[in-house]
């Protein structure tokens, strides 16, 4: 209804017709009344529209007053008991501040207590009320909870008897195989966790991309159609990681209305307040109904609603609007009287509370802890229709902690309480805790036949069982035999010059056409299908779009158009490699989330994969993720033209920091086979929890075919690839090594090698350096830890053995890459590499340049075998001088 006596004008001051304001504020209320608010709606919106047509100029406003969305009138009836309800969360508060406590008394691991401190009601709600679990008959809801608010989520679980108190005795103690993670990490506990979060950026992002391939497997047929939501608990300070905030315009244009954002604006970040001098809820209002969401603000709690009521002439709702969030803090961070004095700063506010004592003004709650509003806001998102929702809810960090830390700037890294804070957290919550067990801090329970643990399995069993675990296994599939790749098998054929990346295409283009498999293969490129060679799928398998494709193409009379379609196959994510990879996660983890195999290939730059997003690869890795990561165009030296920033000299580095990835750098197309074959086995087959990272490069050449009974050693990293002349044993010898195109600078530099200076070489070519270290370091330790036992051998020292000569390795990647293997080697060992800026040229300069090419191969082999003694060092200047090499060139590391 319209308020009441004197209105305010907050921008130009006092009202200077209020009458006629009240008379334009009735007839809104009588529509509102008697029509129904969409009336009033399309009402304003004519007005609006008439006023900007006659020139008046009215900016748009994302933002509204410092209220709650849903007003006190509009709340529906809670539906459980609310008394029973906060025992259980107040015994859940108590557990999660005692695990943080009790972990810090005899060890540094540290832990958060504040920021559950500040949403348990949120979590509360959430559990009791709306989030169903995974079970034969339902997928379930997906949860991504706020990293540093875990404590609450296993204080819970430990009350419904799915952890014990040993483990809670060994939060972040986790190496004797006890202990409970620092944050939700499936890695570490598969059956449990089922999303990394914290406070990253990084699950907002993967949520985002979560729903959206929700809808892809719906659109495909390859799930129901379900009203199933994406759950995002967010903080505040969150919101300024740029992967936060960044997918937020896709969710609308796409209409993810099965996402929910629940944003904790307990105003704290970290060392402070979020905006001080500003408003934190307000700036992520206008940000997400920019972008096109559905915004709920809870900001007040109950107790405000009798005090808002009486606000006739909206002074309160100024005075809330001007108050910045550095002073709402400190208003919590003090008692009664502070806020009396500092916030009801005037006769009229105070007007408002006289008959309220400074108990009632500290009591005085915020939207984030009051049930009711948080249960009238989660229904209102569940129930909303063609947007994504955001919640904006203020809380109080460190709600219940008192003077030990709550609204504090100290209160995130508050981990030790004493007596007297425990004393007053134990009153404020009403705990049965006597004052002789205070400082032991004791875990609560309640009794198998007690009220609040039979509500607890109820409310649960009502949405369809346990909320945390995670599905590990799925139907395996059936994927065809190594026969069906045989034309990567075979040799191209002379003068028929193929790149591996055509190589990949081809092989993709086979399992499309699977009649087992071919509906799980997920295409994801980020805006580079062309580069690749991928414009043929556009045609075959569609993009994929919800919507359809309501327009004509430009290219609609040519022969691979540009198809979107609600069936369609392909990701195309646009130059968004962030968000590219973030489907690719969706995809890869559809076994878990969907009970549904999915084989997602992430086609992209390689210099664009992982170095930009490594973050969400190490989540990849997390989470358990299966699939396959092509870097394309990949090398230093493979992509004309490009430049610095273009050329990947180290994505192969970074691939093989991450334990359960799998990286290869093929040469030939019967590589690329045999691998990807290896990887469908173990991830869609065994179901190992690993995956594959292959580079792939865009330079043409004849393919070979492949050599009888190399398959095991190339899925090792190594294998024989053509051995020297068998009748020259007292011929100077060389091992040449070699992976990518750069091998066949290595097969080259061996023809030169022996025309030009009668030196034989065995070629092997390594698909993997990394896999060949890490098989290398596990034999070394497993020696190590049997010395009394006859010593097993590396995959490289068997390769070896029974070899004549230095080893020469040479890549199109910094030494690093082919350093990994040194420990395994008895012998002399080189490693040419393209350390260094890259830069745009030729492949033969760039080669030259960076010491990779045949040449360079060539001199590096002599001058091994000089320092070996077997040859003369002035056969290494000869050389240098035939191949026109410069001496005094410089270092391509420091150019």
């Amino acid at each position: 209804m319209a308020s009441q006596g004197e209105l305010i004008d907050t921008k130009h001051g006092v009202d200077a017709d209020p009458q006629e304001t009240r008379e334009w504020q009735e007839a809104l209320a009588s529509v509102i009344e008697h029509e129904g608010a969409e009336r009033a709606h399309f009402l304003i919106q004519q007005m609006i529209a008439q006023a900007r047509e006659e020139g008046i100029n009215i900016p748009y406003s994302a933002t509204t007053e410092y209220l709650n969305t849903i007003p006190a009138d509009q709340q529906p009836p809670y539906p459980g008991d609310p008394d029973i309800e906060i025992r259980i969360r107040n015994y859940i508060r108590w557990n999660a501040m005692a695990m943080v406590v009790r972990a810090n008394r005899n060890t540094n691991v540290g832990g958060h207590i504040a920021s559950f401190a500040s949403q348990a009601a949120l979590y509360d709600v959430g559990f009791n009320w709306f989030w169903r679990a995974q079970n034969e008959t339902q997928r379930g809801d997906l949860i991504f909870f706020q990293g540093h608010s875990i404590p609450g989520v296993y204080a819970r679980a430990f009350l419904m008897d799915l952890l014990t108190e040993d483990q809670l005795n060994h939060f972040r103690q986790e190496v004797d195989g006890k202990g409970l993670p620092s944050y939700p990490h499936p890695w570490l506990m598969p059956d449990f966790w089922r999303f990394p979060t914290v406070s990253m950026g990084l699950g907002p992002i993967q949520a985002i991309y979560q729903a959206r391939f929700m809808r892809y497997m719906e659109s495909r047929g390859l799930i129901e159609a379900s009203d199933r939501k994406v759950w995002t608990f967010i903080g505040d300070g969150e919101t300024d990681e740029v992967e936060t905030l960044g997918a937020i315009g896709m969710a609308a244009r796409e209409k993810l209305d099965n996402l929910i954002f629940v944003i904790n604006c307990n105003l704290q970040r970290l060392d402070g307040p979020v905006r001080g001098n500003g408003k934190i809820i307000q700036e992520l209002e206008g940000t997400f109904r920019g972008a096109g969401w559905n915004v709920i603000k809870l900001i007040w709690g109950r107790f405000w609603d009798p005090i808002i009521a009486r606000d006739k002439n909206g002074l309160l709702r100024k005075r809330m609007m001007e108050v910045v969030d550095g002073e709402y803090q400190t208003y919590k961070a003090k008692p009664g009287d502070y806020m009396r004095e500092h916030f009801f700063n005037t006769p009229e506010l105070k007007a408002l509370i006289a008959d309220y004592t400074d108990r009632d003004i500290a009591d005085l709650n915020r939207g984030g802890h009051d049930i009711f509003k948080i249960f009238a806001a989660f229904k209102a998102a569940v129930e909303h229709k063609g947007q994504p929702t955001v919640i904006l809810a203020k809380t109080v960090k460190g709600y219940g902690m008192g003077e030990a830390g709550q609204a504090m700037n100290i209160s995130h890294q508050q981990k030790k309480l004493d007596r007297e804070a425990l004393i007053g957290f134990r009153d404020r919550f009403k705990l049965p805790v006597p004052d002789d067990q205070i400082e032991s801090v004791p875990f609560l329970r309640f009794a198998k036949d007690s009220p609040e643990y039979k509500y607890m399995l109820e409310r649960r069993n009502a949405l369809g069982g346990i909320l945390m675990q995670r599905t590990s296994k799925a139907t395996p599939l059936e994927i065809p035999p190594l026969s069906a790749f045989e034309p990567l098998l075979r040799a191209s054929g002379e003068g028929r010059e193929i790149s591996t990346t055509m190589a990949i295409v081809r092989l993709l283009n086979i399992l499309l056409k699977d009649k087992a498999i071919g509906k799980r293969v997920v295409p994801i490129v980020p805006d580079e299908s062309r580069t690749f060679g991928m414009e043929g799928l556009f045609r075959q398998i569609g993009i994929w779009n919800q919507l359809g494709q309501n327009y004509l193409p430009e290219d609609h009379d040519q022969l691979m158009f540009y198809k979107e379609s609600k069936t369609g196959q392909v990701l195309q994510e646009g130059i968004n490699e962030a968000g590219a990879m973030s489907d690719w996660i969706a995809a890869a983890t559809a076994y878990s989330v969907h009970k549904e195999q999915m084989i997602p290939f992430y086609i992209c730059y390689s210099m664009f994969g992982l170095q930009r997003t490594m973050d969400l690869y190490w989540a990849a890795g997390d989470q358990r993720a299966r699939g396959f990561l092509i870097g394309g165009t990949a090398g230093r030296t493979t992509l004309n033209g490009e430049g610095l920033q273009h050329e990947d000299g180290h994505s192969l580095v970074l691939s093989g920091l991450i334990p359960n990835c799998i990286s290869y750098d093929p040469t030939f197309a019967y590589e690329i086979a045999v691998i990807m074959h290896e990887g469908m086995r173990r991830m869609f087959v065994e179901q190992e929890d690993v995956f594959y990272y292959l580079t792939v490069m865009n330079e043409n050449y004849e393919h070979p075919e492949m050599p009888k009974g190399v398959e095991a050693d190339i899925i090792k990293g190594m294998y024989l690839f053509r051995r020297g002349a068998s009748d020259a044993g007292k011929a100077p010898c060389v091992q040449l090594l070699g992976s990518g195109t750069i091998f066949r600078e290595a097969i080259a530099a061996a023809d030169l090698l022996k025309a030009d200076w009668g030196v034989e070489s065995d070629l092997w070519s390594c698909p993997s350096f990394s896999e060949l270290a890490r098989e290398g370091t596990d034999t070394a330790r497993w020696n190590m830890l049997h010395p009394t036992e006859k010593p097993r051998q590396a995959h490289i020292e068997h390769c070896l053995n029974g070899t004549r000569g230095p080893i020469i390795a040479a890549t199109d990647y910094v030494r690093q890459y082919a350093e990994q293997i040194r420990p395994f080697l008895n012998r002399r060992y080189v490693t040419l590499g393209t350390d260094g800026f890259g830069r745009s040229d030729t492949r033969k300069a760039l080669r030259y340049f960076f010491e990779v090419d045949r040449h360079w191969i060539v001199v590096a082999a002599l001058k091994a075998l000089a320092d070996d003694g077997v040859i003369e060092p002035r056969k290494v200047a000869e050389a240098i001088a035939r191949y026109g090499i410069d001496s005094n060139k410089p270092n391509p590391l420091t150019v």
